[in-house]
């Protein structure tokens, strides 16, 4: 006696089945389509299953494939049941995973089939199979059939070819028909997506929003929120289901995947971010730095009339140190809002690390620093010190994740746009790069800190134990080179920081040694400022060392000033942002005044691509705010003696 299992979606040929097969003594277990077979194979295996090819909920062609790929179902001896097989001329039994296969046909003919196919199976045949079909001889083919066979392949082909994901599914979200691109997105076979369920497929947090999906739904389709798309197998799918009329609550699935359109989104709204917290912070800096003047300015003078045995000598010159820790705040500031570039040149970053980590290390002796510098390294345009900031920050960073000592491994290699890895927050430009890594044996980060490191003020360290603007400031700077960043990090395993910056053809330059200007002064100066502190502070301070000094609050007073005095001023000191008439557009009119106008640029902001750009029209100098008073005579005579 066998155990054998029916499956065919006619309940006449199950009868059929169950007569001959009980009156020879066998086991008869019978369902009705692919999808109930397989419930009934997870605990029942037969000796012998007789399939049909074309089933509802699974076909006969598909249930083959599930059974030969499953391992306590590879024994099971498979006998296929065909009624299009006139129509088809031949069945791959080989390809199916079938052992033979029968015409449906007159039941007297049939039923020799049947017992000649069992005889086999009791034969233990397990040669190739021929292919040849059991009982074609006793049908024809019927045109209708062939026709429908026909429109059948064609859309199948359709559904294999889409781009997007298709799935038939249950009333229960059991799955019944899986396309390629479906399986492809899924991220598993199609055997093992069959009669699978389809919430059981996402992770926790989407199963609800999926199972909302389909609930209740009747005849009109429903799309799973485009702004929060599902995720699996590392993607981001949307998910659209549509109710099948007359189809038994079927209902077809189309996957939609949005991975890139959602990465690109993340892009541009991290962008926008980065980019309007980079406006205030530049605002506020700027405006600090107004102020920092004011204060800097007093300082500077009240010290300049004052003696070392003076009771408030001290006092002031702690109130110079504190604005001058002010002033380092403020530059952090500017670093995150892109303003933070002082002189661009040809560097050399091998140098430059070497030099920096060798200061670093002498400070921190618990911390091991390795360095894995390329040879023929690329030569990079940037502002050195503020890639001596970045990193310092970096290593100062690593320094508080290790706070029983450590390792730090600094590497650098060159490659292009093509090397760099692909990222979630930017694609490269085109062109060659050099990379800096910076890793670190620290303590490691969470996901949820990794998205915020580059915020200005967030701290991991607590309140009073840090400003929050190391990494800030670290961004800023990269990306005020028009570099790239990214992170990598996971609790208990440390962290890495790539930095990826643009190389150049340029030569690095030969170090120029230049001597301080004499202290006091006798020029006649042009002071053009909105600030009214400004003004007061900087005449004062200019008339300290010896100058004769104009002031203007305005663009437009500073033009008629000069008009009247440009014979007998020597040079201008012109604050750059300023109401109605920018520091630009001043200089411009100046310039038609006197062509060989002297003028030194002021500037609550560093050094940015607007001073730059009037820097490139022949202005003279640039000076950022607040500034000591043996700065300002210095600047002043750099540009005076360069004519």
């Amino acid at each position: 006696m066998k155990k054998i299992l029916v499956v065919d979606n006619d309940a006449l040929v199950l009868k059929f089945m169950v007569d001959i097969l009980q009156a020879e003594g066998h086991e008869v277990l019978t369902v009705e389509n692919g999808l109930t077979a397989l419930d009934v194979l997870k605990t029942y295996v037969p000796d012998v299953l007789f399939v049909d090819l074309i089933m509802p909920n699974i076909t006969g062609y598909k249930l083959c494939k599930i059974i030969r790929k499953t391992p306590k179902l590879r024994n099971i001896y498979v006998v296929t049941l065909s009624a299009v097989a006139a129509e088809e001329g031949q069945v791959n039994l080989a390809q199916l995973g079938a052992n033979a296969c029968i015409a449906k046909g007159p039941f007297p003919k049939m039923a020799k089939h049947v017992l000649d196919a069992l005889a086999h199976a009791d034969a233990g045949a397990r040669t190739e199979p021929s292919g040849e079909i059991m009982g074609l001889e006793d049908i024809h083919p019927r045109a209708i059939t062939q026709e429908l066979l026909s429109v059948k392949r064609h859309f199948e082909i359709i559904l294999e070819s889409m781009s997007e994901g298709i799935l038939e599914i249950t009333h229960e979200a059991r799955i019944i028909y899986v396309n390629p691109v479906a399986s492809f997105m899924l991220g598993r076979p199609e055997e093992e997506l069959l009669a699978s369920n389809l919430i059981e497929l996402f992770h926790e947090e989407d199963q609800q929003r999926t199972k909302e999906l389909l609930d209740g739904i009747e005849s009109t389709p429903r799309t799973i929120a485009n702004d929060n798309p599902v995720r699996v197998n590392g993607k981001q799918l949307l998910l659209t289901a549509l109710p099948l009329r007359e189809e038994d609550h079927k209902v077809i699935i189309i996957l939609s995947d949005v991975t890139e359109q959602k990465q690109i989104e993340a892009q541009l709204q991290q962008a926008q971010k980065m980019e309007a917290i980079g406006t205030l912070a530049g605002g506020i800096a700027h405006d600090f730095n107004n102020l920092l003047m004011g204060i800097q300015g007093r300082a500077s003078l009240m010290l300049s009339d004052s003696y070392i045995t003076q009771p408030y000598y001290r006092g002031l010159k702690d109130i110079e140190k504190l604005t001058q820790r002010g002033a380092r705040l403020t530059r952090q500031l500017l670093a995150y809002a892109k303003k933070g570039r002082y002189e661009v040149k040809p560097i050399n970053l091998n140098r430059l690390i070497e030099e920096t980590s060798e200061t670093f290390g002498r400070t921190k002796k618990e911390i091991t620093i390795h360095l894995d510098l390329a040879e023929d390294l690329y030569i990079i345009e940037a502002d050195q010190g503020q890639i001596e900031q970045v990193l310092l920050n970096l290593c100062v960073n690593a320094s508080h994740a290790m706070p029983g000592g450590g390792d730090i491994f600094l590497k650098t290699m060159n490659l292009t746009h093509e090397d760099m890895k692909p990222n979630k927050l930017y694609n490269p430009s085109p062109g060659k790069y050099v990379l800096l890594s910076v890793t670190d044996t620290g303590i490691g980060m969470d996901e949820k800190t990794m998205k915020r490191i580059f915020d200005p003020f967030f701290t991991t360290r607590g309140m009073g134990r840090g400003t929050g603007l190391g990494l800030a400031s670290v961004y800023g700077i990269v990306k005020g080179h028009n570099g790239y960043i990214d992170v990598d990090s996971r609790k208990g395993q440390g962290t890495i920081f790539r930095l990826y910056l643009p190389a150049t053809e340029k030569k690095v330059p030969k170090d120029v040694k230049t001597g301080k200007q004499a202290l006091k002064r006798t020029e006649k100066i042009l002071l053009v400022d909105d600030e009214e502190m400004i003004c007061e502070v900087g005449q004062e301070l200019l008339e300290s060392i010896g100058c004769h000094v104009l002031t203007a609050g305005d663009g437009k007073k500073a033009i008629g000033i000069y008009e009247k005095n440009y014979d007998t001023v020597d040079m201008v000191i012109l604050d750059m942002i300023m109401p109605n008439m920018s520091g630009g557009e001043v200089y411009d009119r100046l310039k038609r005044i006197n062509p060989d106008i002297k003028v030194l640029l002021l500037s609550g902001y560093s050094i940015d691509s607007q001073a730059h750009e009037i820097l490139a029209r022949g202005c003279n100098g640039f000076i950022q705010k607040p500034f000591r008073i043996e700065e300002l005579s210095e600047k002043i005579g750099e540009i005076l003696m360069s004519t």
